[in-house]
């Protein structure tokens, strides 16, 4: 078709788009007829969650310490097998035998200048019920952490981040031979051990400081919702930015048979032992210590002063663990598709907690569950899904996202063939819907949140989540919400959850879905995480968690249905131009910061300091940045941009016709493609697991996301060569991807695809 006969046929089909409903416009994907059904059934869905089953069901779940190998877990997993299947569902447990340490024995004393005992215990309080439970409770400890016997002087280092030690080395203080302690914040916990064992540290210990989770920031718990002085937040230390799951089996379901790797070969198992500590036990180490001050921004909020050492505090840490290979139950239930059957959207929550886990992640959890009944109960009045619909329970998350990696992993060849979507949440609270996942899902849930009532403000659940960013926004974001931009921004996904192996590893589109911002949180990963912190502090009504399911299940039920998967690619070429053009200005800011320093070592402008409270070496000289191609990666984006559009008209053309003599199969195949599109083959530098050429955790930020991962880890360790290469490679990713969009384009406008 000419391009001005396309355009004219574009313009035509949106005016008959307008004028068939300005109310109520056909949802994307849907042809008028199909997209009033579809309405039909989502305002029966959203009446259905019921906030006192939101209750009832948190309380039965966290009634006990559910962790992955706990008794309690494996009966919320028969348990939740059975309510699916009482809800129509097909449902059945997925059983992976995978390693999970636990601690036969923790032991953190300071033995000079003076002797303290660490309690290395969170004490029963007789407002919480169920703190009470500690024959059942894991220890305060990290999963993953290394064995280890080692006394040694301690060191202070702050958040113990890669540019916390580039400010030791300015300082001349080394950890080598040391024990740090450093606090939660400023990147994911295991960052900071890796970093550690990489500056020649002995040891680890991580606390909790009151300044970012406790009392500076509001009453403790149980007066308010903040950590406590005994408070501990547990955590797996795995180094799950190499490769998140069950360490002895990379790339391979950990079944029972499977090949395993010995545990010295897994590579993601600390070299040292790493402890949690409260800020109780932490205060007496820090009050010990002597030599510099620590930089402003390196001060807590305990009533000491913050000195970095080393010493004179000398600290006897002991961990040893029992190595075992324990049962994990992931809780897998499926609603066959009338139309597409062998075309998928899963939807996920991890049942798994550390304690007992009201808040993460049964808050999310208990919201899935109130879908899947829903889903069921509109499967007796008539509703069959045109895919098939599947919900899965992940046990394990916590210690590494084990068994969602695992089902992964198993089922990899099946999911790239048949997955659409994966929907995660994540445990939820109570304010704003927040949004991560695949740039071409934005429209699809602007759309849903459009139409999802906000429980406090009466407005939207989109209205609400515009406020938030015109109130926290950037300049940029405030000007879209305001009306610049027609749908709200999502974020990119680094890790933490679930999502992981399906985006990251696998392809599959993705969203990431909850609710917070509202309300304090101090209780992450403690035996505090509990029905009654939950019910006093968090969303105490179960409104938002109804909210959760609605928006999370609709998004689901929009998906299962559409004639065409209702993506929109002209988000996704604006975001890659975004990343982009966020490299060229990171290379920019680098060159002219290596020159400047370098100019004022030739002119003897650094000098070292040589006061003991403030010592300061001068910087090092560095090489200077080089140009980088860029050009590979402009054409590409400009590429998919072009494809992007030529979609747009001929997706409002083909809709608007109802979808006639579209081989939808066929489009609906090549669409599910799209992130597999942008995956590289070789996966990352140093990392291959881990796939996709947009998004990434950072090898040293652990939750937080890296776009366009190969070039930006390569210009942050100022490698300029390697980022070239992976600057062609995202060229590469990008260039398939408008491949397949023209591909789809050309199906939609009723072309043979060859």
């Amino acid at each position: 078709m000419p391009r001005l006969a396309r355009f004219a046929s574009a313009a035509a089909a949106l005016l008959m788009l307008l004028a068939a409903s300005a109310e109520d416009p056909p949802l994307r994907g849907y042809t008028a007829e199909s997209s009033k059904i579809q309405r039909e059934w989502e305002t029966k869905f959203r009446a259905v969650p019921d906030t006192a089953r939101l209750r009832a069901s948190l309380r039965n779940l966290a009634s006990r310490p559910n962790h992955l190998g706990s008794a309690h877990q494996k009966e919320n997993a028969e348990f939740l097998r059975d309510q699916f299947r009482a809800w129509g569902w097909q449902a059945e447990i997925e059983e992976f035998h995978v390693l999970f340490p636990t601690p036969k024995e923790r032991v953190l004393e300071m033995v000079a200048p003076t002797r303290f005992v660490a309690r290395l215990d969170e004490p029963v309080l007789k407002e919480d019920p169920t703190s009470s439970q500690k024959k059942e409770q894991l220890p305060t400890y990290n999963s993953y952490s290394g064995d280890g016997d080692v006394t040694a002087p301690l060191v202070y280092v702050n958040y113990g981040t890669p540019a916390d030690y580039e400010e030791l080395d300015r300082r001349g203080i080394s950890v080598r031979g040391a024990i740090v302690i450093a606090r939660y914040g400023g990147s994911w916990r295991g960052i900071k051990p890796k970093v550690a064992y990489e500056h020649g540290a002995v040891g680890c210990l991580i606390y909790s400081d009151p300044r970012d989770d406790g009392y500076a920031q509001g009453e403790v718990y149980p007066a308010g919702p903040w950590r406590p002085k005994d408070g501990v937040q547990r955590g797996s230390v795995m180094d799950m930015p190499v490769y998140p799951g069950d360490p002895l089996t990379p790339n391979v379901g950990a079944t029972k048979d499977a090949q395993r790797l010995d545990m010295k070969d897994a590579v993601t198992i600390m070299k040292i032992p790493v402890m949690p500590i409260s800020y109780a036990d932490a205060q007496p180490l820090l009050a010990a210590m002597t030599g510099p001050v620590a930089p402003a921004a390196w001060r807590g909020g305990l009533p000491i002063t913050y000195r970095i050492g080393p010493g004179p505090a000398r600290v006897h840490l002991k961990l040893v663990f029992d190595w075992k290979i324990t049962p994990l139950y992931n809780v897998i239930a499926r609603m066959p598709g009338s139309t597409w059957p062998d075309e998928w959207v899963v939807r996920g929550n991890h049942m798994d907690g550390w304690v007992n886990g009201a808040q993460d992640p049964l808050s999310g959890l208990t919201p899935m569950l109130e879908e899947a009944r829903a889903m069921g109960e509109l499967a007796k009045q008539g509703w069959k899904p045109k895919r098939t619909i599947v919900y899965a329970s992940w046990d394990g998350e916590e210690h590494g996202l084990i068994g969602s990696t695992e089902w992964a992993e198993l089922h990899a060849d099946e999911l790239q063939a048949k997955a659409v979507m994966y929907v995660n949440t994540d445990g939820n609270g109570r304010g704003y819907l927040n949004v991560g996942g695949s740039h071409y899902l934005e429209n699809l849930i602007n759309s849903v949140a459009r139409d999802v009532e906000d429980p406090e403000t009466k407005q939207s659940v989109w209205k609400r989540m515009q406020a938030a960013v015109i109130r926290n926004g950037n300049e940029t974001t405030r000007a879209e919400a305001r009306g610049g931009r027609a749908d709200l921004r999502i974020d990119a996904l680094g890790s933490g959850s679930d999502y992981t192996p399906f985006i990251q590893h696998l392809g599959i589109p993705t969203l990431n879905l909850g609710f917070g911002g509202e309300g304090g949180g101090g209780i992450y990963h403690s035996i505090y995480d509990s029905f009654a912190w939950y019910t006093r502090f968090s969303d105490t009504s179960f409104e938002y968690g109804r909210a959760l399911a609605q928006v999370a299940g609709m998004t689901v039920m929009r998906t299962a249905s559409a004639d065409v998967l209702p993506f929109q690619f002209d988000h996704l070429a604006e975001t890659a131009r975004g990343y982009a053009a966020d490299l060229k200005a990171l290379r920019t800011t680098e060159a002219a910061r290596i020159a400047e320093t370098n100019r004022q070592l030739d002119e003897g402008v650094f000098a070292a300091t040589t006061d003991p409270q403030n010592p300061i070496l001068p910087p090092k000289r560095e090489a200077l940045a080089p140009q980088l191609e860029f050009s590979a990666v402009d054409n590409a984006v400009d590429s998919l941009t072009r494809a992007a559009r030529r979609y747009e008209q001929a997706q409002a053309t083909a809709m608007a016709l109802n979808f006639a003599s579209v081989a939808l199969g066929q489009l609906n195949a090549l669409l599910r493609m799209s992130d597999q599109e942008l995956l590289l083959q070789e996966g990352l530098p140093k990392r291959p697991w881990f796939k996709h050429s947009l998004y990434a955790p950072g090898l040293y930020t652990g939750y937080g996301v890296k776009t366009m991962p190969g070039p930006r880890e390569a210009m942050d360790q100022h490698d300029w060569k390697s980022a070239n290469l992976e600057l062609a490679r995202v060229a590469g990713a990008l260039d398939k991807e408008a491949a397949l969009i023209h591909k789809a384009a050309a199906l939609l406008e009723r072309k043979i695809v060859p």
